[in-house]
């Protein structure tokens, strides 16, 4: 096996390992409310979401295109592959996807572990733009297409940032408003029981809908390192293999659970009740189902909280912990920047040390250590199905409960 070929496996290997931190890093996208709620109870939650993000990353590939084509220069104006990154098995290129995939981890992990709903989307794109920018200078990013249209970086990646927050907020408080309005003077006891079985076909379709939208970023990922090192050429259609391997990988990270950020987004933003949940999940799911279609790499982190924080807008009286959701817009802001330094650091590492085999095992090994540290840490106080539904305490986002948990 050649030394590119070994590159590529280690290339292979993180990139699956960040779709399974997305994964568990986004379980809390789909059944947080429904947890927080009572519709669902949290183990059988995450099992339903993980099933639903299986099925959902063989729906489309529109995003994953997305990601081979709209961040990294790889093509000529005649749409041949760039003879410097596919040189020498591609190295140039997958060195900078490796160095990206380790900011975008990093940063994954540094957030679950603070239990902050940051944008996997962004911390990907993120580390990738950075080592790009370190690997090949800021000509080397595909940041507007062609030119002619709303294409690349800026199209895709950041006016999605920017509206999909927006708009899911937007729907949600109106769908909120409407719910109340529609059941005024009908018992509780009557509408939370129906709406708690609503949540739950609500809280699948943005299940399907998150398996549609993130497990092809890690797809258009690998695509574009077989691209590099000449194992695929195509830059229309995304290898069947890496389809079922990112699918399975989503789908085992959200199992997992993520517990952290669930705890914060359940009960941290907004006190939420069943008809409330419902209205956040419609909102979701009908974003990112049309951004999934358009090809926009969105995050779907970003939808959900901003369907979140409309519910706690559209329904009058409303508890709402703004101190929180600054802290989540805090983290949303620095998220691509700061995953992006990780992945130029990385890439400056690897390059260092030669930027080939030796450079990415080096990479590889820190982010491995890295990863270990967090894992240590998130110990000392462990978020599980067994306390994610406790009282929030402002300023504690996690328990102090030293039960041996999960993520």
């Amino acid at each position: 096996m050649t030394a590119a070929s070994v590159v590529l496996v280690l290339v292979v290997i993180v990139a699956l390992g960040f779709d399974f931190t997305n994964g568990f890093h986004d379980t809390a996208n789909a059944m947080a409310t429904s947890i927080a709620t009572g519709a669902l109870q949290p183990k059988t939650a995450v099992a339903l979401s993980g099933i639903l993000n299986l099925i959902g990353a063989f729906l489309s590939v529109e995003v994953a295109l997305t990601v081979t084509n709209a961040v990294v220069k790889i093509q000529n104006h005649d749409g041949t592959p760039k003879e410097a990154l596919t040189a020498d098995g591609g190295q140039a290129l997958l060195i900078i996807v490796l160095a990206g995939l380790a900011g975008g981890i990093i940063w994954n992990l540094a957030t679950w572990l603070l239990g902050l709903p940051s944008s996997s989307s962004h911390a990907l794109f993120g580390g990738l733009i950075g080592a790009t920018i370190a690997g090949l200078g800021w000509s080397g990013v595909n940041w507007n297409g062609d030119g002619s249209k709303l294409d690349g970086v800026v199209g895709k990646v950041v006016l999605p940032a920017l509206l999909s927050p927006v708009i899911a907020c937007i729907i949600a408080a109106v769908g909120t408003w409407l719910i109340y309005a529609i059941v005024k003077g009908v018992a509780a006891r009557y509408t939370d029981t129906g709406f708690r079985w609503g949540q739950i076909g609500s809280a699948s379709l943005v299940s399907l809908a998150h398996g549609t939208n993130d497990a092809q970023k890690t797809m258009g990922v690998i695509t574009l390192a077989l691209i590099a090192s000449g194992h695929w050429t195509d830059t229309e259609n995304i290898p069947f293999w890496v389809k079922a391997a990112c699918a399975l990988a989503i789908a085992s990270g959200t199992y997992l659970g993520g517990w952290r950020i669930i705890r914060t987004l359940g009960k941290g933003l907004v006190e939420i009740a069943p008809p409330q949940g419902m209205a956040a999940e419609g909102a979701s799911a009908a974003v990112i189902l049309v951004s999934s279609h358009l090809g926009f790499a969105l995050s779907t982190t970003h939808v959900a909280t901003g369907s979140i924080l409309g519910t706690g807008i559209g329904k009058r009286g409303a508890a709402v912990r703004w101190r929180v959701a600054g802290r989540m817009v805090a983290a949303w802001v620095i998220t691509l920047p700061s995953a992006a330094v990780v992945g130029a650091v990385m890439w400056y590492i690897g390059d260092i040390l030669g930027g080939g085999l030796v450079g990415a095992i080096v990479v590889f090994l820190l982010l491995l250590a890295a990863a270990v540290f967090m894992y240590i840490r998130s110990r000392l106080k462990p978020v599980h199905a067994g306390n994610v539904n406790e009282e929030w305490e402002e300023g504690q986002p996690t328990t102090t409960d030293r039960t041996p948990a999960s993520v």
